[in-house]
């Protein structure tokens, strides 16, 4: 249940020298489930979670314009989140759910803790529709980690795997798969600098390739897998680093063996990992995998094997109850589709004064990355435009340039006021 931001506990964190005027709040343990049903502790097919999920939704905090104090953040990641999100977590500070005590404060093995873990886990279940023959795992170490990770649990030493490289995030995959196993990129856009995805029916895949590699959403380069290439190999599996499209669209997760993601673009604040594994993948880890980065260990665990990120779960978790509240994926990605159109038809239709480099049916509904014809009024736009409260619009420092990061959380008004001012900006050095 979200609680209002202006609680006597969100007061005493704002005026700590004033507890005394304060009366002691009541403590309702029932605020959380403290014997959970069966269906609750063992979340194992989407019906369940989608059950779980309707009989344990704290009411939304309803959506309200953004705040005058606050920036319209662009930044790709750690990136804006929900307001309404951030509000219910500032309410919930202090004394979650009249527990008494912070989520940051909580043992990851209490029955608070494991309440938002299990409720956390059901509810993108029920998002991305998971089936049950599929693990989620809450982890650590940002998804490049993962590229270390899932050769090492899916392959063995001299197996061949492939890998679609369509920028930066690809090819840092690929070149850390290279000490685990036998990769090859069967195709890059490096030669086009990275503005383009190939056709599917000219990739030449190795026949014996264990798994087949894809960036779904390349943050740097702004370029979307709009479907997904098929391994031609059928014991092969499609896997995806999904970090900065994840939760952005409807995903069919029976199409991959393993989808990962960073939460910090999309989902939550940095520091949680998620993968989504399919069941019969894990359990062949190397013998030189460590302990860390086994699924089994993590999966046999639920996630808390040791100390789990449990303030990024929380927040992870609040954020997955805002997207169900909008109506899920299906409705988030309209809402993406509409904010995405809206630059991009600013940028084509400016005369060539802004230019995006990506191939149109590639482009991404999440990064969207821009130049000026006119390089040296760059830096003046990034600086005008965080004047305007307009924050992170510079382009990343190995393409230069511009990019707007407008993920689920960034407002409509947000990207409204993006382009009021780039037509403005136009007009006085067009």
């Amino acid at each position: 249940m979200a609680m209002s931001a202006t609680t006597p506990n969100s007061f005493l964190l704002k005026n700590p020298t004033h507890h005394h005027f304060l009366k002691p709040t009541t403590t309702h343990l029932t605020s959380f489930p403290i014997n959970p049903s069966p269906k609750s502790l063992s979340i194992t097919c989407a019906a369940a979670a989608a059950a779980a999920a309707t009989t344990h939704v704290p009411t939304p905090t309803p959506t309200t314009p953004q705040s005058q104090d606050r920036v319209f953040n662009f930044a790709a990641g750690p990136a804006t989140l929900p307001e309404s999100v951030l509000k219910t977590a500032e309410s919930e500070l202090y004394n979650w759910r009249g527990s008494g005590m912070s989520v940051m404060e909580m043992s990851h093995r209490g029955k608070e803790f494991l309440s938002i873990i299990q409720k956390a886990e059901s509810d993108l279940r029920t998002l991305l529709n998971i089936p049950s023959d599929y693990s989620v795992l809450f982890l650590q170490g940002g998804a490049t980690t993962q590229f270390a990770a899932i050769p090492l649990n899916i392959c063995k030493p001299d197996d061949p795997v492939d890998y679609i490289v369509t920028g930066s995030w690809g090819d840092k995959a690929y070149k850390e798969a290279t000490k685990y196993c036998k990769p090859s990129v069967i195709w890059s856009g490096k030669p086009q600098k990275y503005t383009r995805i190939p056709s599917f029916d000219g990739l030449e895949q190795n026949p014996h390739a264990r798994y087949l590699h894809i960036c779904a959403n390349e943050t740097i380069h702004g370029v979307e897998f709009k479907n997904y290439p098929t391994p031609s190999n059928k014991d092969a599996v499609l896997i995806a680093d999904m970090s900065s499209n994840f939760c952005s669209k409807p995903v069919d997760v029976s199409k991959f063996g393993l989808i990962y993601a960073g939460a910090q673009k999309n989902v939550g604040p940095s520091g949680v990992t998620i993968v989504i594994v399919r069941k019969d993948l894990i359990g062949g880890a190397q013998g030189i995998t460590p302990v860390m980065l086994d699924y089994k260990i993590h999966d046999e665990n639920n996630s808390l094997y040791n100390t789990p990120p449990c303030y990024g779960i929380y927040m992870c978790g609040l954020v997955f109850e805002d997207l169900l509240a909008q109506g899920g994926l299906v409705e988030v990605e309209k809402k993406n589709v509409t904010k995405a159109k809206l630059l991009y038809d600013a940028i084509d239709g400016s005369n060539g004064f802004y230019r995006c480099p990506v191939e149109k049916s590639v482009r991404s509904l999440m990064n969207v990355p821009f130049t000026l014809e006119k390089s040296d009024l760059e830096a003046e736009f990034v600086k005008e435009a965080s004047k305007e409260k307009m924050v992170q619009l510079k382009g990343h420092r190995s393409v230069g340039g511009m990019r707007a990061s407008i993920y689920n959380a960034m407002p409509f008004a947000g990207v409204e006021k993006l382009v009021a001012f780039m037509k403005e900006f136009q007009a006085r050095h067009g």
